[in-house]
């Protein structure tokens, strides 16, 4: 079976510091505190568990960006 990996995708997140809905792609999300709310490549937001986010997301150096962007 071919295996495949995700494509390196640059995201902004915030910690969320207060319960808030979320309006998602999916329909309204609630934000917890300690969840991260990703803006994705198109501008939609969504919230994501921090073990979750802890996982799948790490910083990222200004470096790394501009080599990115060019």
């Amino acid at each position: 079976m071919p295996l495949f990996r995700k494509k390196p995708v640059i995201i902004e997140a915030v910690k969320i510091t207060r319960p808030m809905i979320i309006k998602t792609l999916e329909g309204d999300m609630l934000g917890n505190i300690g969840d991260w709310l990703i803006t994705g490549v198109n501008g939609e937001q969504y919230p994501c568990k921090a073990d979750i986010f802890n996982q799948t997301y790490e910083p990222i150096s200004a470096e790394v960006l501009d080599r990115v962007n060019h």
